[in-house]
């Protein structure tokens, strides 16, 4: 936080939504349930207030069913949300072991409930994946529903909120977020929250500037105090001058005007001034995400996370549910390039009926494809349905966190026979797909060449292939300074990769954060990446910038980057070199 002179306040959090705003907070009271009493009950007393639990839970439903039938037409794509919280009302991770401690310790239902959750949300919260580690808050928003049932504490309807304001709360849930009325909501704050909740991808595909991770923001700012909330840049304003308030003006019309510009001409091809063609691609979470991407003007889905068919539930999704979600992705695109990248999660119980046991280092444990390679008949159930999914489009496979090339060889012949059952079957699906694997591991890198043999693509997962090449954790603040994609060593394990790919003949692509970093594209376009893949709000500023540049430029620059020896020096070393065109983009001052 910093304070200035003229009771200016500057928090910074997480850009949750892209946009500037200007306009008087209006605080979400949260309070009420923080604090818990524990009480011990009479034998006689355990079986009704189990019955009050169940009471509480009947009752979130409730409000949740109710909350879904009354969503507006825009946020429709996102009642799913909504409906896993439902779900996860009677999971047994809380339900059930909410009344086992009420019935094994006779206590009272808040207590129990309170002690199921401070045990299972560290669960996911240890995570090092930040999507699943941000599913933590399904389980904050749901117990918190029901906790707030237990004790008769009311809840604000944001529904109702009827003047243009910015919302400021400790956290906002997907079934708060989705009764915001897009006229008279201007932005958010929260004091929790990232990148990769609920909340912050609603907000991005409504376009509704929001900042996040503040952790005190509801401390600081106070009702009706004027603020600005900067989701480009993660910055929170509050009480600003009369100069900084101009200035912001300016820079948010200038943006808007920018961004208006841009989107005009998303739909263009992404090529150079000298007719290098760039593929610029979307990633996507979720199947409602795909309409996102074509609007914003992408040349295809580069990267599709399957993990959410698989967190959203109680037990394994079928091969026909899963059929269903990749087709509905391929039917928006059928004639351009789906990459879904097979079953990515952690080790560390993020679905937790897909476990047996803890690990110590989940990280690095049974995790992506070597958990797919261990259950090989949850692997076949997903690489069935991919196949299926393949005959309605230009379908390719991604194998994520591979080491070496046995696992490529295994996967690949898991592929086969699930090719050769639905052959059997008599189903219906396409066996020719392409074949790729994310690159996000040393050893991948350094057998790269051996690799290339067996594969048609590199997908460089550049999130993941920092950390490990870096020996960071991207999520630690403490380290935070250290964890940069302009490291010469990172630059070089790039052109190590993408050298072996072009004498192998295959492609390379990019799907990480580095893909839709303005200040990347000099280099990655002279290191010859073919696709580049990134949240679909940023398509259009990467293909408006591509246009600026010469490819043959590029090349030079790449060969002075690598001259360098710190990342200071190469963002010295692109600021001056493309300073100019950089300057353009809505992340500019």
């Amino acid at each position: 936080m910093q304070q200035k002179e003229s009771n200016e306040i500057i928090l910074t959090g997480i850009s949750g939504a892209p946009g500037i705003c200007i306009g008087k907070a209006y605080l979400v009271d949260k309070e009420g349930v923080d604090v818990v009493a524990k009480y011990h009950l009479k034998e006689s007393g355990i079986k009704k207030e189990v019955n009050r639990f169940k009471s509480a839970v009947q009752k979130a439903q409730k409000e949740l069913t109710r909350i879904i039938k009354e969503t507006p037409e825009e946020f429709k794509p996102h009642a799913y949300i909504i409906e896993t919280h439902i779900a996860l009302l009677k999971d047994k991770m809380l339900y059930g072991r909410t009344i086992d401690i009420i019935e094994k310790e006779g206590v009272n239902a808040e207590w129990a409930l309170k002690k199921v959750v401070s045990n299972v949300k560290p669960m996911f919260e240890s995570m090092s994946n930040s999507y699943l580690r941000d599913r933590s808050e399904d389980i904050t928003h749901v117990s918190d529903r029901i906790m707030k049932s237990l004790t008769g504490v009311e809840r604000i309807n944001i529904g109702e909120i009827n003047k243009k304001v910015i919302l400021v709360a400790v956290d906002l849930s997907p079934a708060e977020t989705i009764q915001i009325q897009l006229e008279r909501i201007k932005g958010f704050i929260t004091d929790r929250g990232g990148m990769a909740s609920h909340t912050s991808i609603i907000a991005r595909t409504l376009n509704i500037p929001a900042v996040m991770g503040l952790e005190r923001a509801t401390s600081i700012i106070r009702h009706d105090d004027i603020v600005i909330v900067d989701g480009t840049t993660g910055t929170v304003i509050v009480n600003p001058s009369e100069q900084t308030l101009i200035k912001t003006e300016k820079r948010k019309a200038r943006y808007e005007a920018y961004r208006s510009a841009i989107a005009r001409k998303s739909h263009l091809p992404a090529d150079t001034i000298d007719n290098f063609h760039l593929k610029i691609m979307g990633n996507i979470e979720l199947p409602e995400e795909v309409v996102s991407v074509f609007s914003y003007g992408g040349d295809g889905i580069g990267l599709y996370r399957t993990e959410f068919q698989y967190m959203r539930r109680l037990s394994f999704p079928t091969e026909e549910q899963l059929y269903e979600r990749y087709k509905d992705v391929v039917d928006v695109m059928p004639d351009k390039p789906v990459n879904i990248r097979t079953l990515d999660i952690n080790g560390d119980k993020a679905v937790q009926y897909a476990f047996d046991e803890e690990e110590a280092n989940p990280a690095l444990g049974l995790r992506a494809i070597r958990y797919c390679l261990k259950k090989t008949d949850v692997f076949k159930t997903q690489l069935r349905a991919i196949l299926r999914s393949a005959q309605h489009g230009d379908v390719r496979i991604i194998f994520p966190m591979i080491s070496n090339v046995e696992e490529v060889i295994e996967a690949k012949k898991l592929l086969g026979d699930a090719a050769e059952s639905l052959y059997k079957e008599g189903i219906p699906f396409r066996a020719d797909i392409p074949v790729g694997i994310m690159v996000e591991v040393p050893s991948a890198v350094i057998t790269a060449d051996v690799i290339a043999q067996e594969v048609d693509f590199f997908s460089v997962g550049t999130n993941d292939l920092i950390q490990y090449v870096m020996a960071i954790d991207r999520d630690n603040r403490h380290l935070a300074h250290l964890y940069h994609p302009m490291h010469p060593a990172v630059i070089r394990t790039l052109k190590t990769i993408c050298e072996v790919s072009h004498q192998a003949g295959i492609s390379t692509y990019m799907c990480g954060e580095m893909a839709g970093d303005p200040s990347s594209l000099p280099i990655l376009i002279g290191l010859g990446i073919n696709e580049l893949s990134m949240n679909p709000q940023s398509i259009p500023v990467i293909k408006s910038i591509v246009r600026t540049l010469k490819a043959e430029d590029t090349k030079g620059f790449l060969d002075e980057v690598l001259k360098q020896h710190t990342a200071t020096q190469i963002i010295k070393l692109t600021q001056e070199s493309y300073g100019s065109i950089l300057s353009d983009t809505l992340y500019s001052e």
